[in-house]
């Protein structure tokens, strides 16, 4: 068995660890909840239907809803989805749906392919029920030729 012997390089060496953040203290700090983006919440409308898909499909959105704090999975969220694609604007209303979270708190909506509007492809994404905060996303596509997009919610109790 190797003893620990407390030398200056070992001080210096625990405490330049500790500073960059690999060690971290015995306490949890818990995970927190995802704050609303700027222009996430454009051209939403409320109560969009529970869909199967959105128009005739080809395109993913995906993503995970959890619990503040613990990080649970939360099974049966509501999430609304919309955005600017090849079969309509994101202020139409045939552009919008919603889906519900599996019980390992996930979720897939199929849609027509994401296309740029002001410059940006991107998504719009929503939670807005009454158990957890209003939270409205608006992720970019890395590129307008990707066929997926994915946004994860971690939701503050109300």
């Amino acid at each position: 068995m190797r003893k620990f012997q407390l030398t200056r390089r070992s001080l210096i060496s625990s405490a330049a660890a500790f500073g960059a953040g690999l060690i971290v203290p015995a306490q949890a700090s818990g995970l927190a909840a995802t704050r609303s983006m700027r222009g996430g919440s454009n051209n939403y409308l409320p109560n969009a239907p529970i869909v199967e898909r959105i128009g005739g499909g080809g395109f993913w959105m995906s993503g995970t809803v959890r619990r503040a704090g613990d990080g649970a999975p939360l099974a049966g969220k509501r999430i609304q989805i919309w955005a600017h694609t090849t079969e309509g604007h994101e202020r139409d209303p045939h552009s919008h749906g919603s889906t519900l979270t599996d019980a390992n708190g996930e979720f897939r909506l199929e849609m027509p392919q994401i296309v740029p509007a002001f410059g940006q492809a991107h998504g719009h994404l929503a939670y807005d029920d009454d158990e957890f905060e209003t939270v409205f996303l608006r992720p970019v596509m890395a590129s307008s030729r990707d066929n997926s997009l994915s946004a994860h919610f971690v939701l503050q109790p109300v």
